[in-house]
């Protein structure tokens, strides 16, 4: 039986290049007998109705834009029941590069027609409403220049991270950070003084930071990194052995897995340390008193990869 398709499209994606990511591919599936529906908004709060509506109808939600729109997409089809794919149209497109999925147009259209869904873990987050994450979840130095990301569009979009990035280290400030963790060895607290912490489904943020080497999104598990606070200066240099994973072996970084963990902290002065999940804001890591939980949601959702 031929397949249906509900494409969701963040024209804004990638300076405006999913558009032209998406055609080709429908059209393709089209010319094979298939039923494609493409649909194009940049507003989350659209993105609930479309997905029921498309699961309803029996169709493969497609969400085509970066990490930001594969996330919201991914936790409604999940809410739903339904079957999700990815067409990487973003300036990370890092849960992509997780998967090893196609980026030529025909190998796309092969496993959307023939691929099988298979379960992919989400991570819960909750600190207010509960929202669907399928990357990751950091707090810090790395949500700050997350945020100068969203601000740079006037840099080429290959520049666009790493200037941040740099930016961002220069002007850190450290942070006391407690963390509850919850796994199969029990129930573990730590504290530490922090640049920032990351829990991660998957391995890879920041546009090909390889943050978490050991993140496998469908083995039951997340990955909590701390890297600890030093200077600015030694963060930087420290920065492109994050990249290949090697940063993992530094004295300063540690690595916990577990099923849930409570994180909180504040700055020095007592300000709010930001928290971003996947490109996208994510408020405060929040205090003792109302800290932010993020549990792993063990095959959450059934995606083709």
């Amino acid at each position: 039986m031929t397949r249906s398709y509900s494409f969701l499209v963040n024209p804004t994606s990638g300076g405006g290049t999913a558009p032209r990511v998406v055609v080709p591919v429908a059209r393709r599936l089209r010319e094979a007998g298939a039923a494609v529906e493409v649909t194009y908004t940049s507003s989350a709060a659209d993105v609930p109705p479309l997905v029921k509506a498309a699961v309803a109808a029996g169709s493969v939600v497609v969400a085509v834009g970066g990490d930001g729109m594969l996330s919201s997409v991914a936790g409604e089809v999940a809410r739903a029941g339904g079957v999700l794919a990815v067409l990487p149209a973003g300036r990370g497109n890092d849960f992509v590069r997780q998967l090893d999925l196609p980026a030529d147009a025909d190998a796309q259209v092969r496993l959307l027609e023939t691929g099988e869904p298979r379960p992919i873990d989400l991570l819960a987050v909750t600190g207010g409403a509960e929202v669907l994450v399928a990357g990751s979840v950091y707090c810090g130095v790395d949500a700050r220049a997350g945020e100068l990301v969203n601000r740079s569009h006037w840099l080429p979009s290959k520049l666009q991270y790493p200037v941040a990035t740099v930016r961002a280290l220069a002007t850190y400030r450290p942070f006391d950070l407690a963390v509850t963790l919850e796994g199969d060895d029990g129930v573990q607290h730590s504290q530490h003084r922090a640049a920032c912490v990351v829990v991660a489904n998957s391995g890879y943020y920041g546009k090909g930071v390889h943050i978490a080497p050991s993140a496998v999104v469908d083995d039951g598990a997340l990955d909590v990194v701390v890297i600890e606070a030093a200077g600015r200066l030694d963060l930087i240099r420290s920065l492109p052995k994050a990249y290949d994973g090697s940063h993992v072996a530094l004295d300063e970084v540690t690595v916990l897995r577990g099923r849930r963990v409570t994180i909180s902290g504040t700055y020095d002065d007592g300000s709010a340390v930001p928290a971003g999940a996947d490109g996208e804001p994510l408020g405060s890591l929040g205090t003792a008193a109302d800290p932010l939980t993020v549990e792993l949601r063990p095959g959450a959702v059934r995606m083709l990869a």
